[in-house]
């Protein structure tokens, strides 16, 4: 026979306690402050509105962790937040035990409420964007479209905090009034997936350069206007901003068409090492390379990615020089679909081998041989940490007229086995098809030793 967990006194305290919700508002005044989170979820879970729209006028603590505790079914209780917070900012003498800060919108914060009295809140729920409250606010997310309107509602009274700001093909004219409402200094990560010209970018780039927290950030198809010989301002304008983001250690740069010829004027402005380059679909000028693989601030690089930049042609020393003095931190490198041929991939095949930290290396989507092929195996064998592998399929498995023979890829493949048997250790490679950038790489499985995948 199971024993049954007989309810706490606290609980039994607190339900008795809002069964009058008059009675319980006028008890917050001398209710001690360690049973605020206990009664606090008693009327969360209870829905006892005034009470809950009461506790957040005299909360004791500077930071209320809502965001733990929501759910869509319980989207009341963010309004009953915001009416408390109203009520509270319309008065000229805020009550004795008040100290919120920050109404903390994330999905954190359920260790808080078992940390005064012992009681449990729900482990999981679905969170957005962080709203928080005040001018001392340090962190954000929620229900984005309301938290902002109610923030707008107050005039500036409450401001947003959010660690990651994501704007989606927005005119920039609908986020500056957001942008006026919201502690730039909190925010961390900013992803910009908009088809702005030029001169948007430079008029958020005086927002950006707030932002002086910033350790990611992420720009995706900036397109040049149709005058581009008058877009040199915007441009300087954009960086500019840069020395301010003095903590940025991560870019991604998506078809930046509007850097073509102009990369050296932004990489200088760096003022830290990347950990993180990932420069996407896009053809610069040989002189934007070699400055690409020259800066100074890519030394201590964690991750590089080039998919889709046109290498075709270029020398490889400059880049061989970049691998070799990142060799020492570089974890993930992909060159994808970069018009890499056998002599640009021979040039760097002795400095990988130095790169002792490297978990992920995929060239695939260009076009060598086995022979070009056999060596990056060889050279890459005696990596400790290397645990994905991409290549492409070599030229030997195409015709003369460039169509993919299966019989062909078949001896490949077997090849391959070969020479991974020879190297004697469990290897798993991967090999894929379709090299061209457009049609995308199509996966043809995996080449393994031992032999077990390989069919």
């Amino acid at each position: 026979m199971g024993v049954r967990n007989p309810p706490r006194l606290l609980d039994l305290a607190g339900k008795s306690l809002l069964r009058d919700e008059a009675s319980a508002i006028t008890a917050l005044e001398y209710l001690p402050a360690e049973l605020f989170p206990l009664l606090f979820l008693e009327a969360f879970f209870g829905r006892h509105q005034e009470p809950l729209k009461a506790m957040v006028c005299g909360w004791p603590f500077a930071r209320l962790p809502l965001g733990g505790l929501m759910q869509l079914s319980q989207f009341w209780a963010l309004e009953a937040a915001f009416d408390g917070l109203k009520v509270l900012l319309a008065q000229k003498v805020r009550p004795r035990r008040w100290k919120l800060q920050v109404l903390d919108l994330r999905n954190t914060g359920q260790n808080f409420w078992g940390m005064w009295s012992g009681a449990s809140a729900p482990g999981s729920s679905p969170s957005g964007p962080v709203a928080a409250g005040s001018s001392r606010a340090k962190r954000p997310s929620a229900p984005w479209s309301h938290t902002i309107w109610r923030v707008m509602e107050r005039g500036g009274l409450l401001l947003l905090c959010c660690k990651r700001l994501t704007v989606f093909e927005v005119p920039i004219e609908n986020i500056r009034g957001v942008l006026a409402l919201t502690r730039l200094d909190c925010v961390q990560e900013v992803e910009v997936k908009c088809t702005w010209d030029l001169p948007t970018l430079g008029s958020f780039a005086l927002y950006l350069g707030r932002m002086r927290n910033v350790q990611r950030l992420s720009l995706s198809h900036i397109h040049m206007p149709a005058d581009g010989g008058k877009d040199q301002a915007h441009f300087l304008r954009f960086i500019s901003q840069l020395p301010r983001l003095r903590r940025l250690r991560r870019l991604a740069l998506e078809s930046p068409y509007f850097l073509l010829g102009r990369l050296r004027l932004m990489l200088r402005c760096l003022q830290t090492p990347l950990e993180t380059l990932s420069l996407t679909n896009c053809w610069l000028t040989k002189s934007d390379l070699a400055h690409l693989f020259r800066c100074p601030k890519l030394h201590q690089l964690k991750d590089l990615h080039l998919s889709g930049v046109g290498l075709v042609g270029f020398r490889p020393r400059p880049l061989r020089a970049l691998l070799q003095k990142a060799a020492a931190t570089l974890q993930g490198l992909h060159l994808v679909s970069c018009g890499i041929e056998d002599s640009q991939v021979e040039a760097i095949v002795p400095v990988l081998s130095r790169c002792h930290q490297l978990r992920t290396f995929n060239i695939s989507g260009n076009l060598f041989s086995v022979a070009t092929l056999e060596k990056l195996l060889r050279h890459t064998a005696g990596l400790p940490s290397l645990s994905l592998e991409q290549y492409p399929a070599p030229l030997e498995s195409y015709s003369a007229e460039g169509a993919l023979e299966l019989g062909r890829l078949a001896r490949v493949r077997r090849e391959l086995m070969e020479i991974l048997r020879d190297l004697g250790q469990p290897r798993i490679i991967w090999l894929s098809t379709s090299p061209c950038p457009h049609c995308g790489n199509k996966d043809v499985g995996p080449v393994a030793y031992p032999c077990g995948n390989s069919a």
